[in-house]
């Protein structure tokens, strides 16, 4: 009993301080969604390249995550093998965002959101790795869902400072989020040492005579030459959906905007009850996934979130918007709290742990690079009456995909 009361403990522990990391990450990334496009806009008239631009930080991601994931999988050192890139990334990339609105010629504006979108790809993978280090696979969807809540915390922020601050100071504003990150880093590279982790104990028993290095193009080789191809088609799940999101997210702001004829502060913060409803939501989609399955649960949520999207197309109003963005974060939650968890759960080795937060993060920034693209194109064609609608069809994709993984655990009998 007392070896179980310390073990909650920790699991305890470790889910607030990897929280703590996502909450800073994702403050800065749903603030940058949130009011970039608009920066850009200043400049640009074409929706699809304003789209294309605000993925260009997923399409780094795309190459960074899984190199910088699989690097710190193979690093060794009295800190760990996560708490290093942390400790440099974030900081940088805190200063890097301050540096935005500051900005104000195109080019520079480019080349500045480039190397932000750069450095903080760099870490990004790192702290979410940091759960399944530390937290059992019966245990990871509960912790999972505590660190979504805190990155939901992070569109209510966004959406604060958006609607405190935008309008009448838009380059202090990026300051909020910048400082946030600074004080979490503090804290968290104050406490976490993950050399004392179950997954780092692990990795050094496996680890050969001719030293811890995997390879990543031997575990990608691995998951696509698997015959079942359960793997696979979560990844591929996770791309499609993160595509419908990321689309809902980055092109809002213009979307509230341009149909409902909103001004861009005003915009920004129509996101502030979905936000609420997210973290409602997140903790009792982790306990329905413990009853019903995680891949069933991840079904129903994005079910919801597709028709929620659907129903606000009818009636393009700011009220009936924000009641359908409620309803959406809340199926989203379903897909969001169990993709990752799933992922770990199926990596064969604690060594790559690492890789597999990476493919989920990549498959993630893959979706958030095409997504906004083929949405605002869909946009720049439909017009931005029919956004919402062209989410949905996207959504749909991804909930076929999904339906099949399920079909396949059913056959195979797994448990995830």
């Amino acid at each position: 009993m007392p070896a179980l009361a310390a073990d909650r403990r920790l699991t305890r522990r470790i889910t607030f301080f990897v929280a703590l990391a996502v909450f800073a990450q994702e403050t800065t990334w749903d603030f940058y969604d949130a009011q970039v496009p608009p920066l850009l806009r200043e400049h640009i008239t074409s929706t699809a390249l304003v789209g294309l631009l605000m993925g260009m930080d997923n399409l780094l991601g795309i190459f960074v995550q899984p190199w910088i994931a699989n690097r710190s999988d193979n690093t060794r050192t009295r800190w760990g093998r996560r708490i290093p890139y942390l400790a440099v990334g974030m900081p940088l990339a805190a200063v890097l965002f301050t540096l935005i609105p500051l900005a104000t010629a195109l080019p520079s504006l480019i080349a500045v959101i480039f190397v932000y979108a750069l450095v903080g790809n760099s870490f990004k993978p790192i702290a979410q790795a940091l759960l399944p280090d530390f937290i059992e696979p019966e245990r990871r969807g509960r912790a999972n869902a505590v660190v979504k809540i805190a990155s939901g915390l992070t569109v209510i922020v966004s959406a604060l400072v958006s609607a405190l601050l935008v309008d009448d100071h838009p380059k202090l504003a990026f300051t909020v989020p910048a400082l946030l990150m600074l004080v979490c880093t503090a804290v968290l590279v104050w406490r976490v040492r993950d050399n004392t982790s179950r997954a780092y104990q692990l990795s050094l028993t496996e680890d050969t005579g001719d030293g811890p290095a995997t390879r990543l193009r031997d575990v990608v080789k691995d998951i696509f030459g698997d015959r079942d191809r359960s793997r696979l088609l979560v990844v591929t799940a996770v791309l499609l959906f993160a595509s419908a999101w990321f689309s809902s997210r980055s092109l809002f702001t213009p979307y509230g905007m341009e149909a409902l004829g909103l001004t861009r502060g005003q915009a920004g913060s129509l996101t502030f009850p979905s936000g609420i409803a997210f973290l409602v939501s997140a903790y009792p989609a982790a306990l329905l996934a413990e009853r019903i399955g995680r891949v069933r649960t991840m079904t129903i949520g994005m079910t919801v979130f597709g028709v929620a999207l659907a129903f606000g197309t009818l009636v393009p109003t700011p009220t009936v918007t924000v009641v359908a963005f409620c309803v959406a974060a809340a199926g989203a939650s379903g897909f969001l709290i169990n993709a990752a968890v799933v992922l770990w759960n199926l990596a064969p080795s604690a060594r790559v742990i690492g890789v597999y937060t990476g493919l989920y993060t990549v498959s993630w920034a893959a979706g958030g690079f095409v997504g906004p693209g083929i949405v605002g194109a869909m946009v720049d064609v439909t017009g931005w009456r029919y956004m919402l609608l062209d989410i949905a069809l996207v959504t749909a994709l991804a909930t076929a995909a999904i339906l099949r993984v399920g079909v396949l655990v059913r056959r195979h009998a797994t448990s995830l």
